[in-house]
């Protein structure tokens, strides 16, 4: 099946509802938030009342918001989990980013339902089931390459919403158990340690050392500026930025930098459409670069590459500048072309590796002047620039202005004028009113003047487009009669957009109920309550695992799965490598190990799907964790 994708979103992170507001006024044709629970971001809640002052501010624009209940839920966790959606459908929540199932057998409002990416959907098998199960929109996982998009597209009919920058998890999406196995705090349950940012020593089979005190699952941020076209024509319609936890700076920049380079494409490709109002301008250039990365990587689009790794440091490093040429008791020079400022952030890697920051107080020329000297720094050093201050301080400040195109007609009646303004969505108002009519004096200045007076829209969403004057002869107009009628007909056209904005709807799940491409689940599909077991067995699935965090028999297993390949990246892969036969003619590789402290994990090779299983089992004591108590959100649906 093929589908004709007319509308192009671009999704941006909001920490909380203000840079959510700021998102939407940078270009964002949605946002999404974590709620007061249940986000896989643990530490970006926000209350159900700021999401709404969110939710109004977007729809102005008629922009979408979409909420983040992307956990698994305990059983105890199930009746307030209901509560809230219903909360947050009365506040007009447009969508529900979900993992957990649980939820599609639960009695819920029409809320349209996403497929967060913690859903694993890398397969078309998986993609098509939960096309048929309601979904509108699905998140594919970020390791997918253009080929497999094409054909999740043609075999479905939902959205497909695809992450085009920030951060990448090394593993697949809600296939990463190694926090909770170490510390209790679940990544499905939004409190993710992030040990896969920490340094590592690398061994082959033989104990011999690869590689030492390096953060190889530490990846490059995603970078995606490059293959946007290419998206497009493999059916992607939604272009998420990563970042519910980066700055206020961030999020700016990036949702900029990716508006200009999405309405690039609208304006050579008029077949396709923006899907909110609107049209944004800058007091800056966006340049991703100068906001948080691990210098960037396009990661499996086009196909495996060797160097998608930040193994150095899972910090920014930001721009090369150069070398140090010279240091001195309370200064050093570094050559270099870049312009520094006084209040720049630069950095270096010491004798340790060790990534050593810094605030410059005063530049002068190539001499810079640092807040501290620090004690390792030496002749040719690389030295990087991680804060641009002249760039950061017009981010501080109101940065972006997003406005509605309107055309007006000014015209004549019987007794008196009228005005008609039309906006980019062909949404309309008229305001009239009596006057008695005076033919003008001065013909020009009489025009000029109805021509001022009805662009003064500065304090509005609207700018002006076109103004089209429709007389039988020039009249002298006073300046307060046209302003009434531009007040009033705008204040007409924002109620009209109001009322026609139409929350998307919930899609139906397909009769009889789709079945799911697997007849057994193993803890890898993260089924933690009675209601998702219910829903995999009403799809066919006989035979359930529990979830890891409530599986207590499992030894070593997979904590986590990955198409980052560490065999690969340094040069060893038996695939590319030439004259490696293992058992039978078929291609194997001989397992790894990752050593932090006193933990050793084992990596096994999967060659045929290109995988790498990072082995472990549950530390011992284990972090005892309380039992999740049941959250209740009073919310007037029962």
């Amino acid at each position: 099946m093929i589908k004709t994708r007319r509308h192009l979103e671009l999704l941006a992170p909001a920490r909380n509802a203000d840079f959510g507001i700021e998102a939407i006024n940078h270009g964002a044709d949605a946002v999404y938030i974590g709620g007061p629970a249940f986000g896989a971001r643990a530490k970006a809640t926000n209350t159900v009342a700021d999401i709404a002052r969110l939710v109004k501010h977007a729809h102005r624009y008629h922009a979408e918001v979409f909420v983040a209940l992307n956990t698994i839920f305990h059983d105890n966790e199930l009746e307030g989990a209901r509560e809230l959606v219903y909360q947050l459908y009365d506040i007009g929540t447009d969508a529900l980013i979900v993992q957990d199932m649980g939820l599609l057998d639960m009695d819920l409002p029409p809320i349209q339902l996403h497929a967060s990416t913690q859903t694993d959907i890398r397969t078309v098998e998986k993609a098509v089931f939960l096309d048929q199960v309601g979904f509108s929109q699905i998140v594919l996982a970020r390791e997918l390459d253009l080929n497999t998009v094409k054909k999740i597209a043609d075999s479905t009919s939902c959205n497909l919403e695809f992450f085009i920058h920030g951060a990448l998890c090394v593993a697949f999406s809600g296939q990463c158990f190694i926090s909770h196995a170490h510390t209790g705090r679940s990544a499905n349950r939004g409190e993710c340690s992030q040990e896969c940012r920490l340094p590592f020593t690398l061994e082959d089979q033989k104990g011999r050392i690869i590689g030492k005190d390096k953060h190889f699952l530490s990846m490059k941020d995603n970078d995606q500026s490059a293959n946007l076209r290419a998206l497009i024509q493999a059916g992607v319609s939604s272009f998420k930025i990563e970042g519910r936890y980066k700055d206020l700076p961030y999020v700016k920049n990036a949702t900029a930098h990716y508006r200009e380079l999405i309405d690039e494409i609208l304006h050579d490709m008029p077949e396709l459409a923006k899907s909110s109002s609107g049209s944004c301008t800058y007091t800056f250039t966006p340049q991703p670069e100068k906001t948080f990365n691990r210098s960037a990587t396009d990661y499996f689009v086009n196909g495996r590459k060797a160097d998608i790794g930040a193994f150095d440091t899972p910090k920014f490093s930001g721009e090369e500048l150069g070398k140090v040429s010279k240091v001195a008791k309370d200064y050093f020079e570094v050559e270099t072309n870049v312009e520094l400022h006084n209040g720049d952030g630069v950095c270096f890697f010491d004798v340790h590796k060790e990534l050593v920051g810094l605030r410059i107080n005063t530049v002068e020329d190539k001499r810079l002047y640092p807040n501290e000297m620090p004690a390792d720094i030496r002749r040719n050093t690389m030295v990087y620039r991680n804060r641009d201050h002249a760039f950061m301080r017009l981010l501080e400040k109101e940065s972006a202005l997003r406005k509605i195109a309107v055309s007006m007609i000014f015209y004549e009646t019987p007794n008196g004028f009228a005005l008609t303004v039309t906006d980019e969505n062909d949404f309309s108002a008229t305001a009239a009113c009596e006057a008695e009519k005076q033919a003008a004096q001065n013909i020009e200045k009489a025009e000029s003047s109805v021509r001022e007076n009805l662009s003064k829209l500065g304090g509005t969403d609207f700018i002006i487009n076109t103004i089209t004057l429709q007389t039988s002869q020039p009249w002298f107009i006073p300046a307060s009669l046209i302003n009434n009628l531009r007040r009033d007909a705008i204040e007409q056209l924002q109620q009209t957009r109001d009322m026609g904005y139409q929350r998307p709807q919930r899609r139906e799940a397909a009769e009889p109920p789709a079945i799911y491409p697997e007849d057994t689940l193993s803890y890898l599909a993260n089924v933690y309550n009675h209601k998702a077991r219910a829903f995999y067995q009403k799809h066919g699935v006989k035979l359930i695992a529990a979830a890891y965090e409530a599986n207590k028999e499992l030894d070593e297993v997979p904590l986590m799965i990955t198409k980052h390949c560490l065999r690969f990246s340094h040069g060893l892969c038996p695939k590319e490598a030439k004259g490696v036969i293992g058992v039978q003619g078929t291609v194997t590789a001989e397992p790894m190990t990752l050593i932090n402290g006193n933990d050793r994990f084992t990596l096994k090779f999967d060659c045929k799907p290109c995988e790498m299983h990072v082995m472990g089992k549950i530390r011992k004591p284990v972090l005892q964790i309380p039992q999740p108590q049941p959250v209740t959100f009073h919310a007037k649906h029962r």
